[in-house]
């Protein structure tokens, strides 16, 4: 199998291209792959583009656990970037089909940015989906018991789950401490992500990410988007938001209907060639 490596602020995938003839990998083969110690190292594979009847390319986004992402804003960065470098795209956008709907990309003249229209941000249980009494609502500072810690959290999808949880000040230790606890609560009946949000001012917030199927992790564009989207439902920022994270910084526009457009950097790492020996 051969790879095409790139990150985006440190989040890192692997494109496996179809054309090449690569068949796609089972569940037991990507965890190898993936694996830091045993495979190739990173945060995922891009199997695509193949051809797509709704989008102008389609895209599966597999998780280093063996499943399958909906959508990830990083790796639909490095996807578009990786599009550019095969020269099967230009300056003007194209669209994508993942599992969470149709996104549009637009990748700059340098290649230095990308830009991805996400999607718009939903908080309703039955859409995320949560699992909750009583008839479905926006899921908007509930109580939850994780980890022996009673919390406050918002849910919210942009095609994936998300819980966003507020905080005066976040680490990159107590995310790691509640992380795997979370993703699994029986709550949320396909796993979720988590992010601890600060809000630093009202168009900068600081989050600190637990990724499902891939742990903690550096960076994350759908996760900057769901939390930048509770920052504006709760009122505390404004329609222009920059994402700090430890990886680097993720710019978001998010209307007053919580359509949220990212745009940020994905950098090529090099091309690697897997052994049949690794599997």
């Amino acid at each position: 199998m051969n790879f095409e490596k790139y990150h985006a602020l440190g989040n890192d995938y692997l494109v496996l291209d179809p054309k090449d003839g690569s068949e796609f990998p089972s569940e037991k083969e990507i965890i190898r792959i993936c694996h830091r110690n045993f495979g190739l190292g990173s945060d995922g594979i891009l199997w695509g583009p193949f051809p797509c009847d709704e989008a102008n390319f389609g895209l599966r986004i597999l998780n280093p656990d063996g499943s399958e992402a909906e959508k990830s804003g990083n790796g639909l960065r490095i996807f578009a970037r990786y599009l550019r470098d095969q020269g099967k795209v230009g300056t003007e956008p194209f669209s994508v089909h993942t599992l969470g709907g149709i996104v549009t990309c637009d990748v700059s003249e340098d290649a230095s940015s990308i830009s991805v229209e996400m999607g718009q941000v939903s908080f309703r249980s039955d859409v995320i989906p949560v699992n909750l009494e009583g008839e479905a609502r926006e899921v908007l500072d509930e109580a939850i018991e994780v980890a022996g810690h009673s919390l406050q959290y918002y849910a919210a999808t942009i095609g994936n789950p998300h819980c966003v949880i507020p905080m005066e000040e976040v680490s990159e230790s107590f995310v790691r401490e509640i992380g795997n606890d979370l993703e699994n609560h029986p709550i949320f009946p396909n796993r979720t992500n988590l992010q601890l949000l600060q809000v630093l001012d009202r168009n900068n917030i600081r989050i600190e990410i637990w990724e499902r199927g891939a742990g903690y992790t550096l960076a994350s564009g759908s996760s900057s988007s769901a939390a930048g989207a509770v920052a504006r439902k709760i009122g505390a920022c404004d329609n222009e938001i920059t994402v700090h994270m430890p990886g680097g910084q993720i710019e978001l526009r998010i209307d007053d209907d919580f359509n949220v457009t990212m745009k940020g950097p994905a950098t090529r790492v090099g091309a690697m060639a897997l052994d049949q020996e690794c599997l």
